[in-house]
């Protein structure tokens, strides 16, 4: 949270545009880290989750057991994108923050993401402009062309 000259308290916005799926690259991981400590600074975010990002909060994610390493499902401890979706939601209300999550509608009917989890919302590409257009910063997290 900076700090003016008058001791005010200046919310700054952070928008984000995810889009690689979840499980696939640290990418994603490092995106969520950082909306969290934007977050617990009480800031907004906005998430604009695209292509296969909006994975990433589709209900029904479990943890599953890994027959290679005979373990089960709960030795595995999976890290579920939607869990840490859900926890972004409760930190931003916990430290004064506001996160807006949008997830592309085409391209959740592209990949039948649905449905969501709480919190979570379905739009389109006029929503991830008013994010930008709102925002002090943008920072696009891009699916690396192989």
């Amino acid at each position: 949270v900076a700090m003016t000259d008058s001791a005010q308290v200046v919310s700054r916005h952070l928008a984000l545009l995810l889009m690689d799926p979840p499980f696939e690259s640290s990418r994603t991981v490092v995106a969520l880290r950082l909306i969290a400590a934007t977050l617990q600074a009480g800031h907004k975010v906005s998430v604009f989750a695209y292509e296969g990002a909006v994975a990433l909060t589709q209900e029904g994610q479990s943890e599953h057991p890994n027959p290679v390493h005979g373990t089960p499902a709960e030795g595995e401890d999976h890290l579920l994108p939607s869990a840490l979706v859900e926890q972004l939601s409760k930190l931003a209300a916990e430290h004064a923050g506001q996160l807006d999550w949008v997830n592309c509608g085409y391209c959740m009917d592209e990949r039948g993401s649905q449905p969501l989890v709480p919190l979570t919302r379905r739009g389109g590409p006029a929503d991830f402009k008013k994010m930008i257009e709102g925002a002090d910063q943008v920072i696009v997290v891009a699916t690396r062309g192989e």
